[in-house]
C-alpha cells in the first residue's frame, strides 16, 4: 500500500482538504497586496518647488497662486512648472513676457516641494523626488531582494522542521515587519522593514501551496493548483479598490498586512503534512492527522483499522536520521539535472512576466483602473491553463504557455507605435500567457521534487525566479542601446525556457515522489496512473 492509496481511502478531496485550502487562502491575500503595493505607496504625484521663501513681504505676497508660479518657477517644454528647479528670486517681468525665461538663472528647490495631491505616499512623506527619485524606485528592488532571500531560507526551514511551523514563522515575520514598516520614522527604517517583510512573505507563497498539494489526491491536484492561483488574480483586482479609498500610505500598508491576524488565529486548526511526517519518521503524528481527515470526510472506519506502525511502510524512508539541505539538490546526477532545468524554467517564467508588467504602458487610464484591468485579464489565463493541464499535461502546458508568451512579445516589436490599442491588446495577451505559465510552474515543480526535498526545491526555484524579477528592469534599460533589444531578450528567454521543459518528465496522473531514490531510479518507483472511472 502506498500513501496515495491511504489518501484515497480517507477521501483525497473532501471537506478536510477544502478546509485547508480556505485557511491558506486567508494569508495568501497578502501576496498580491504586498507584491503590488509599491504601485500605490511609491507613486510620485505632480509637484513643484515650495517658493514661499521668495516672499519678501512686498509685491510677491499680493500675487495669486498662478502668478507666483509664473514669477518663481521656470516652465518645462510641455508648459508645466519645473519639478526640481526654481528662480533664485522672483522675476515679475514674466507676468508680461515669458519668452526669455530660459536665460534666467535657476537653483534647486530650497524649501521642499508642493504636491498636487491629497494622497500620502513615500514620495510626499520623505520628498523622494528629483535627486532622491531613485530611492523611491529602489523600494521595489529592496522588497524583492527580501523575497529572494526568504525563498531560500523558508525552503530549508520547511523541509527541516515541517510545513506548519514554517507557515507560522512566515505569518509572524510578515505581520511584525509589515506593521512596523507602516510606522517607519524614516526611509532607511522603511527600506529595512520592507526587506524583512519580503523575507517573511516568501514563506507564505511557497509553503501554502505545497501543504495543500500534499494533502490532495492525484485526481484533484490540477484543480487545486489552479484554484489556489485564483487568489492572486482576485486580490490583485481588489487591491486598487482598497487603495482608491485608503489615501494614506501608512494605513494602506497596514491594511495589506491585516489579513495575517486572522491567518495566525486559523493556523491552530491547520494540519501538518502527513507526507512530510511519515517521510521524517513521525508516524504517530501522521496517524493523528490522517484520522482527523478521515473523521471530517466521513471515512473513520478505514483509519480505525490502520495502526501508526503500518504507515511507516507506505512511504519508503531512506534514513530517519538524515537531514536534507540544498546540497542534496546537486549531490546526485538526476537531482542536479532537475535543479538546473527547474531553475531555467522559473527564470524564464518570472523574467518575461515582470518584463511585460514593467514595459506595458497601460490603457491610458489612471493607475487604479489600470491595475484593476490587469487583474481581470489574468482570469481567462486560469481557465486556459486548467483546460490544457487536464488535456495535454504539465510539460506541454508549461512549454506552450512560455512559448506563446515569447511569441506575443516578439510580435509586439513589429506593431507600429501609433497603433496603441493593438499594441496594448497584444501585450495584454502576452501577460495572460505569462500568468498561465506562473500558475502551471508552481504545480509542476511541486510534483517534480520528492517530499523530502519538495520545499528545498521550490525555495531554490523561487530564489532563481526572483533573480529574473531583479534583472528585468535592467533589461528594459537596454532600449537605450536598441529600442527592440529588451523585447528580443524577453522573447528569447521565454521561448528557451519553454523548450527546456521537454527535458523534464511528465507528472500528470503520476504519484508524487517521496524520496531522492525515487527520482534517481524512476523505474523502481511505483507509478500510479489514475483511471478516473475506476475511482469512487
Amino acid at each position: 500500500m502506498k500513501f496515495e492509496n491511504v489518501l484515497a481511502e480517507v477521501d483525497g478531496f473532501g471537506r478536510f482538504q477544502l478546509m485547508i485550502i480556505l485557511m491558506t487562502v486567508i494569508p495568501r491575500m497578502t501576496l498580491p497586496f504586498h507584491f503590488l503595493l509599491n504601485n500605490f505607496i511609491a507613486v510620485i504625484p505632480s509637484h513643484h518647488c515650495n517658493i514661499s521663501s521668495l516672499d519678501d513681504g512686498g509685491y510677491f505676497g499680493n500675487l495669486s497662486q498662478e502668478e507666483r508660479l509664473i514669477v518663481g518657477i521656470p516652465v518645462q517644454e510641455d508648459g508645466t512648472p519645473d519639478s526640481c528647479q526654481m528662480f533664485a528670486q522672483p522675476h515679475y517681468h514674466l507676468l508680461l513676457n515669458s519668452s526669455s525665461m530660459s536665460e534666467l538663472p535657476t537653483v534647486p528647490c530650497q524649501d521642499g516641494w508642493v504636491y498636487d495631491t491629497f494622497r500620502s505616499s513615500l514620495g510626499t512623506e520623505w520628498d523622494l523626488v528629483c535627486d532622491k527619485r531613485r530611492l523611491n524606485r529602489a523600494t521595489v528592488t529592496i522588497f524583492f531582494l527580501g523575497v529572494m532571500c526568504g525563498a531560500a531560507a523558508f525552503g530549508y526551514i520547511s523541509d527541516r522542521f515541517g510545513r506548519k511551523p514554517s507557515l507560522l514563522l512566515s505569518y509572524v515575520t510578515t505581520a511584525l515587519f509589515g506593521f512596523t514598516s507602516a510606522l517607519s520614522a524614516n526611509f532607511t527604517m522603511f527600506a529595512v522593514m520592507r526587506f524583512l517583510t519580503g523575507f517573511g512573505i516568501s514563506g507564505i507563497s511557497i509553503n501554502s501551496i505545497v501543504l495543500c498539494i500534499e494533502w490532495v489526491d492525484i485526481k484533484h491536484r490540477t484543480a487545486v493548483g489552479v484554484l489556489m492561483s485564483l487568489d492572486w488574480s482576485i486580490f490583485t483586482t481588489l487591491l486598487p479598490v482598497i487603495a482608491y479609498f485608503v489615501n494614506h500610505w501608512r494605513v494602506l500598508t497596514a491594511t495589506a498586512t491585516s489579513p495575517l491576524i486572522l491567518a495566525m488565529i486559523s493556523w491552530w486548526w491547520l494540519p501538518e503534512s502527513a507526507r512530510w511526517l511519515i517521510s521524517n519518521g513521525k508516524v504517530k503524528a501522521a496517524h493523528f492527522y490522517l484520522s482527523k481527515c478521515a473523521k471530517v470526510n466521513g471515512r473513520e472506519q478505514f483509519m480505525a483499522d490502520i495502526k501508526p506502525e503500518t504507515l511507516s511502510k507506505v512511504i519508503f524512508v531512506e534514513s530517519q536520521n538524515r537531514k536534507y539541505s540544498y546540497l542534496d539538490l546537486v549531490r546526485t546526477p538526476k537531482m542536479r539535472r532537475l535543479a538546473l532545468l527547474t531553475g531555467i524554467v522559473w527564470f524564464g517564467v518570472a523574467c518575461p512576466y515582470y518584463g511585460i508588467s514593467f514595459n506595458i504602458t497601460g490603457f491610458g487610464l489612471n493607475i487604479y483602473l489600470t491595475q484593476l484591468i490587469y487583474g481581470l485579464i489574468e482570469l481567462p489565463a486560469k481557465a486556459f491553463i486548467y483546460f490544457t493541464l487536464k488535456k495535454i499535461g504539465r510539460r506541454s502546458s508549461q512549454s506552450g504557455a512560455l512559448v506563446l508568451t515569447g511569441l506575443c512579445i516578439f510580435c509586439n516589436m513589429f506593431v507600429p507605435q501609433d497603433m496603441g490599442l493593438f499594441r496594448t491588446a497584444v501585450g495584454a495577451l502576452g501577460k495572460m500567457f505569462a500568468e498561465a505559465s506562473f500558475t502551471c510552474v508552481y504545480l509542476y515543480t511541486t510534483e517534480l521534487y520528492p517530499t523530502v526535498m519538495r520545499q528545498n526545491g521550490l525555495g531554490y526555484s523561487s530564489f532563481v525566479a526572483r533573480i529574473g524579477v531583479s534583472v528585468s528592469p535592467l533589461i528594459i534599460l537596454l532600449e537605450e542601446v536598441w529600442g527592440h533589444l529588451p523585447s528580443t531578450i524577453f522573447s528569447l528567454v521565454a521561448i528557451s525556457a519553454g523548450l527546456s521543459c521537454y527535458f523534464l518528465p511528465e507528472t500528470q496522473n503520476v504519484r508524487l515522489p517521496e524520496t531522492i531514490e525515487e527520482v534517481e531510479h524512476p523505474r523502481r518507483r511505483s507509478i500510479a496512473t489514475y483511471d478516473e472511472k475506476s475511482q469512487p
